[in-house]
This record gives structure tokens, sequence and C-alpha cells, in this order.
């Protein structure tokens, strides 16, 4: 059978490495965020018997596996064979091996053979093995970043934390971030019917009722729920963004108040928004409050959530920047048009778009979690700002596309309304200033890396 192999070495012993796969989230963390792919089922973890079904689409067809963990090794490697999917075989080894007693490295290999014998060899050996490279390549990179932020955090306490909007794009990828490297992710779900469990507390938003299993044990909470901004801004809409994020963050915040023993932080999402548009100004959390709906609107959700400041509870108002990922925002939007090689500048291209990866914005988030004395405004946001017209051309060249393409600002206004004005063409230069104070170490510094890692491109060469 052909066989591919991909190795890493990561600077973290061989124990840390293998825990980071067996705890809850890994899957999740690996799953290459350009493929169309979704968990319908799983039973256990990766010990023998285990299964995990999951459905992926070629082009315009949906397809199932399901496969089946064996050979489980403890600390050593599992193994994942298909049971029903595209390949005839398909067998995939996850080894961990030590390096010394502070590194590893971390090889998986993979042997399959393609249905239909010798044409679909001929046929697809080729796409395979380039899917499988681009694919791995994303997963040893995301493993390796996540067991070594884990391993320098390993003095710090393990963390319960309470998420809101736990399903969204930032929340999913900060409750794996979480479980992967041991701490417990409760998820505060907004479903009435919901029985709460030891990993789900439910919220009833219209009487602020939270129900929560073993509440005075929770150590953090992160508030990131709220209604999607997109959209065309009618008035209702533009009241229905302001309501959940204030009557939402208030309702989390008197919550808290009411315990015997609060959370020891309290993390609510705010938005660059807060600093309205400022051209080419260097922007840190120093500066003042900008003019407009979103900076209104940012600007009373942290003083809501500051309300929840207490003399054992320090409060974070994380401001996010632009948060990249094919799975959705802004990315998943100009991936189609770029795609179609119709990408390129909004406007006059000259706004600065203050950007960050999706890995950076929930690492940043655990960042807050575990810094004891980081408070206060908190930008979330790479360290190298780029123009729209960067934007687009670094976008284009990723996809190996035009990006030539413009939109006229009155295009823009015409299709969006004032959305367009304070979202596209709006330019706000803001730098993670608190994150450079506090260490934090940036997975993607620029925009070319960021990109490339979430499609799965090579880096460049120097």
């Amino acid at each position: 059978m052909p066989r591919y192999t991909h190795r890493t070495r990561i600077d973290a012993p061989a124990a840390e490495v293998f825990r980071w796969h067996a705890r809850p989230g890994a899957f999740e963390r690996l799953l290459p965020p350009w493929e169309a792919v979704e968990v319908v089922e799983r039973t256990g973890g990766i010990r023998d018997g285990d299964r995990v079904m999951i459905r992926s689409r070629v082009g315009p067809l949906w397809t199932r596996w399901v496969v089946e963990h064996r050979d489980y090794i403890e600390g050593v490697q599992f193994r994942d064979v298909q049971i029903a999917g595209p390949f005839r075989n398909w067998e995939h080894t996850h080894r961990v091996i030590p390096d010394g007693p502070h590194a590893s490295t971390l090889e998986d290999e993979i042997e399959y053979q393609l249905p239909l014998g010798a044409p679909g060899r001929l046929l697809g050996n080729a796409l395979v093995k380039s899917k499988l490279e681009r694919m791995f390549r994303y997963r040893h990179a995301v493993t390796r970043a996540d067991v070594e932020a884990h391993h320098a955090a390993a003095q710090s306490a393990r963390l319960r934390v309470l998420v809101s909007g736990s399903t969204g794009l930032v929340g999913a990828n900060l409750v794996s971030l979480l479980t992967t490297g041991g701490h417990e992710a409760i998820q505060l779900v907004r479903r009435s019917s919901t029985t709460p469990q030891r990993d789900t507390a439910v919220w009833d938003t219209d009487t602020g009722r939270i129900t929560c299993p073993e509440p005075e044990t929770i150590d953090a909470v992160v508030h990131l729920a709220g209604a999607p901004i997109a959209g065309r801004w009618t008035a209702r809409h533009k009241q229905r963004i302001r309501d959940t994020r204030l009557d939402g963050t208030r309702q989390i915040v008197e919550w808290m108040a009411r315990l015997e023993k609060r959370p020891r932080t309290f993390v609510c999402a705010s938005a660059i928004g807060y600093y309205g548009a400022r051209g080419d100004e260097y922007l840190t959390e120093r500066s003042t409050s900008g003019t407009g709906f979103l900076a209104n609107v940012c600007h009373a959700w942290e003083d809501t959530a500051a309300q929840a400041r207490a003399p054992d509870t320090r409060v974070v108002c994380a401001r996010l920047g632009i948060v990249l990922s094919p799975r959705g925002g802004a990315l998943a939007n100009l991936m189609t048009p770029f795609r179609l090689g119709l990408g390129g500048p909004i406007g006059n291209g000259r706004q600065f778009w203050s950007w960050v990866s999706i890995d950076d914005a929930a690492g940043a988030l655990l960042h807050a979690l575990q810094y004891p004395t980081l408070e206060g405004p908190v930008n979330v946001v790479s360290p190298t700002p780029v123009t729209n017209r960067e934007f687009a051309r670094t976008l284009g060249a990723v996809l190996n596309r035009p990006a030539l393409a413009p939109l006229p600002a009155l295009a823009a206004r015409t299709i969006l309304g004032e959305m367009a004005d304070e979202l596209l063409l709006s330019s706000q230069r803001v730098a993670p200033a608190r994150l450079r104070d506090t260490q934090y170490r940036f997975r993607h510094e620029t925009l070319g890396a960021g990109l490339r890692h979430l499609f799965g491109k090579p880096d460049e060469q120097p």
C-alpha cells in the first residue's frame, strides 16, 4: 500500500504530546479549516475500540467516514483504521517518540489503498499525497504550537471556565484549546430545554437565570456571545446587536455577583470598533474611544463588563480585531470572490485592517485567563496591521488568484449601507501593546504567515 509519513519535533516531553492527543478537543483542533468536515458521532476517546464518525465533502458530494482506534499504547501510539469510508483501506498510526527528557518527535504514518484498482491509483495517488501533505502541515503546526504553549504554562493552575458563545467561531476554538490543555470548559448554552450537565450550563436570556453545575467551583468566565454584526444594519438589527451585548453581559455580571464564591477572572469580548475610524493613527489600549455606532456599543459594553470588577475578580475586555478563519467571519466571506478572480481592495484600499488569526484569538484569551495581573482593555490583534490593499494582495497571492477587481466605496455603501462605513471602509491601526507587555507569544505575526497556515500552504522560502 502507498505510505505517507510526516514528522515534527516538539519542544515538550513525549508524555505531554501524547496527553494532548488523548484529551477532549484534540480532534477538533486538528480539523483543517479549509475543508468541509463535520463530526457526526463519537464513542470514547482514542483507546482500543473507540470510534468516530465524520462527514466530509469532496466537490459537491458528502462522504461518510467511520474510523476505529486500535493498538493503543499509553504514551507511545494509537492507530485509526477505516471501518467505512472512501478508501479501500486506510490505517493511520500516531506515534510520539522521545527526544531526550524535554523534547519529542510527533510522527504520523498513513498506509492507504484507493478504490477502483489500477485506474484509482493512476488518477488519485498524486492528489491524495498532495492533500495529505497540506493537511499534516497544518495539523503538526497546530499540535506543536498548542503543546508548547501549554508546556510553557505548565505551572499555571488547571481552570474550570464557563464560556458563552462556545459554538461560535472564536468560542469553539477556545473550548478545544482549553480542554487539550487539561482545563475544563463548561459551555453556557441558551436552550431552556437542555438539562445542565458537568460540561454544560443553561442560560435563559429572557429571565437572566443561569443554571450551572457546581457554580462556586468556576474559576473564570469568558463571555463571547452576541448577535452577529454582519448584514445590512437596519434599526432593528442595530438594536439587537446592542441589546444582546449589553443585556447578556449584565445578566452574567449579576449572576456572578450572587455566587458565594465569585470567579477570579471575567474575560468579556469587545472589539476594535471601540476606537472608531482613526486613519493611520497608532492605537493602543491607552487610546481614547471613537465615535459611531460600534464605538458607542463597545464603550457601553465594556462599562457593563467593568461592573464585575471586585477585590477578588479581575476583568479583561478583549478588543478583538478581524478574526481570520476559512470557517467563518470576514475571511470566509472573501474567499468566494477571490477564488473566482473577483477579489481586490475595497474603496481606496488605504484603510488599515487590524487582523488576528483564529489560533491567536483563542490563544490570547487563554493567555488572559492565565496571566494573573492582566486586566482592563486588551487589543487582540496581530502586531502587523495592514492596509486593505495589502490584505487583498496577500490573500490573492496565498490563493494563487489575482486581486485586481476593486469594490468601489459607493458600491459597498449601496450593498451594505452603514455597515460598510464602519467595518469595511473604516481604518483602525491597532497594536497589541498589553499582549506584548505580558509576553504573549504570537503564532502568526504577519498576514502571509497566518493565511498560509490557515490554508495549509507551505511557508515562504527564505
